[in-house]
Formats: C-alpha cells, sequence, structure tokens
C-alpha cells in the first residue's frame, strides 16, 4: 500500500494525498505537509477566470518550492475554453497534476455553476475536462460531491463522464453540497464509483482524521488512494500515521511537545512568507489548529487572538505553561 502510485504519468511516493483547502494550504502550510511525505500535496483551489487575468494574488496562491514536487493545482470554473487556458498556464508553471474542483459547497463559489454548482450539469463537466485533458500534456483529475442534495446524487455517472472525457483518477468526497461538512460522510458513494470504474482511479474523501479511518475507508470502498483534507489541519504529520498503519506499523504517540515544536515550526514558515499583518492573522487561524487537541488552552486561544503583534503571540506560546497540560490521541480537528 505505500508502494509508488502513478496518476496517468505522474508518479507519487504512495496513496495519501492532502487536499487542497481553501484559506488553508498556503505555502506555509504545504511546506510543513511535505515534511512526512504525502503522496502528493495540493496548492489552494483557484479560479480560471483570475488565472487568465493574471492576477497577483491568484498567482501567489500557487507559490511552490522545488522540494515540494510531485505538487498538484486545482482550478475551478465552468467555461471549457477558458479552463483549457488557464490549465496551460499551470501545466508551464511545472505543476505535476491538475484538478477540477466539482466539489466545493460555498455560495460565492457555487452562485455561478463552479464548484459544487457543476454536480448540476454533468455534461459541462465532461466538456471542461475533455478542454484541460486536450490543452495539456500532465495527467487531469476532478473532485466530486456524491450529488447537490440527496435527491439528485449522480455521483456514479459523473464518474462514468469524467472516464470517458479522459480523467485519470476522480474524488469522491462522500457527503452532498447540502450537507456542506456536516454529518457523516457516506463511504457508499465512494464504493460505487469504484465499482463502475474501469481504467479511472478512484479516491476517497470524508471523515479520514486519523490512521484507522484511513485504513477503513480503503477495506470498505477498496479504493485506489485518500484524500485527507480537514485531518491535516493542525496535524501534518498525518500522512505519516497512516502509511505506519498501512505499513502493519505501531503508532507513534504524539506528545504535547511534539505538537507545541511543531506549532512553532509552522509560525517560523509563516513569518518567512507573510508580511508582519498578514503573519499575525494566519497565527491565529493555524494556532487554533493545532490548540483543539489540547485541554485547558482557552486563555491561550484569547491571548493569541487578542494579540497586537507576531512578537506578542510568541511571548504568550513562551510564557503558557505546556507541561501541565494533556493532548488527546484522538482525532480532533478544526472546522473550515
Amino acid at each position: 500500500m505505500t508502494e509508488p502510485f502513478f496518476i496517468g504519468k505522474a508518479k507519487l511516493p504512495n496513496k495519501v494525498l492532502y487536499a487542497p483547502l481553501a484559506g488553508c494550504s498556503d505555502l506555509p502550510f504545504r511546506k510543513m505537509s511535505c515534511r512526512y511525505r504525502p503522496g502528493i500535496v495540493y496548492c489552494e483551489m483557484v479560479k480560471i477566470d483570475a488565472l487568465i487575468r493574471h492576477d497577483s494574488n491568484t498567482y501567489r496562491m500557487l507559490d511552490y518550492e522545488p522540494d515540494m514536487h510531485p505538487i498538484g493545482a486545482q482550478l475551478c470554473g465552468s467555461k471549457p475554453k477558458i479552463a483549457a487556458e488557464a490549465a496551460r498556464i499551470v501545466e508551464d508553471l511545472g505543476f505535476d497534476v491538475i484538478d477540477f474542483n466539482c466539489g466545493c459547497p460555498v455560495d460565492k463559489v457555487t452562485k455561478d455553476g463552479s464548484g459544487s454548482g457543476m454536480l448540476k450539469t454533468p455534461n459541462l463537466i465532461g466538456e471542461v475536462i475533455s478542454s484541460i485533458v486536450a490543452a495539456v500534456k500532465v495527467p487531469v483529475t476532478v473532485k466530486i460531491r456524491a450529488g447537490w442534495d440527496d435527491e439528485h446524487i449522480n455521483a456514479v455517472e459523473i464518474t462514468q463522464i469524467a472516464e470517458k472525457a479522459g480523467a485519470k483518477a476522480i474524488t469522491i468526497h462522500g457527503r452532498t453540497r447540502e450537507q456542506g461538512y456536516k454529518g457523516k460522510a457516506n463511504w457508499d458513494h465512494i464504493k460505487a464509483c469504484k465499482e463502475v470504474a474501469k481504467n479511472i482511479l478512484v479516491i476517497g474523501n470524508g471523515d479520514v482524521f486519523d490512521a484507522q479511518s484511513a485504513l477503513q475507508i480503503f477495506e470498505y470502498t477498496q479504493c485506489d488512494a485518500v484524500l485527507v483534507a480537514r485531518g491535516t489541519m493542525g496535524q501534518p504529520w498525518i500522512a505519516e500515521d497512516i502509511l505506519r498503519a498501512l505499513d502493519g506499523l505501531p503508532p507513534i504517540y504524539r506528545t504535547v511537545a511534539d505538537l507545541k515544536r511543531s506549532l512553532f515550526e509552522h509560525f517560523d514558515c509563516i513569518l518567512k512568507y507573510q508580511p508582519e499583518r498578514q503573519s499575525m492573522l494566519d497565527m491565529r487561524r493555524v494556532g487554533c489548529w493545532y490548540l483543539k487537541r489540547l485541554s485547558g488552552v482557552k486563555e491561550l486561544r484569547i491571548q493569541l487572538n487578542r494579540s497586537a503583534s507576531t512578537s506578542e503571540v510568541f511571548q504568550h506560546l513562551e510564557a503558557f505553561p505546556w507541561e501541565a497540560i494533556q493532548m488527546s490521541q484522538e482525532p480532533i480537528f478544526a472546522d473550515l
């Protein structure tokens, strides 16, 4: 299970993939993630319209470092011709895989028919994928949800459309758009897609928060790989945990000291990448991810959110009695 994994011609070191999380998976996040060698890390989802306008902020979202390969980009939009142009731009930037997003449930994305709004137009998904596949040489994949709502479950249909359009893999999130991130992910939808897939790879996604849940989704759905999303927030080492479990190795007991060290390293990555004001805001957000697993840190969270500078953030962290608190070994994840 931990042998190299191929998506088309792209060779990945393993089958544990880290999702593109809007507002989360920036360069510092990916630097931390890559230390634990997931099969691939993705940049944040970018809109095709912004890419072809050469929007500088959009291009910055695609920043990566050479040692991050294999690296994936995810595009969002609903216009086949523009999607092809955007895909060529991304390919020229050196990305190894291009993913097409048909799963984002946010209103500002779906209102123009993009993201999970594409689930309402399955044939258009096929047109966009075909257009991208014809435009680039790197493998093209697609990410979807089970359907728009419980009355419109069409993941199986879209899997077949995506395969005919030339997609090398499809990621199935076991929730509907209507669910957002509420309730449990229904892995039956992933299993059903795997059963109809001929050559297209099926990647399971939804409620993979630790090694045990990863083993379960592999066994239950027979999926080819897993995409970990919220499970990566505050525990960049989750790929290592999953890979050890797949190899039958005992789990690594993560301590408060391990978490603290990772938190400080993540903050250091942020400081080296972002200006002071943005660094402070990012520290508040990222700090909450890590602190979720600790008891007795309510006051520290308040202090971080009230800090007026990054130096003040570190002052609170250094003064905090880390040795007096406990860390949960259960999967506790931050909200998107």
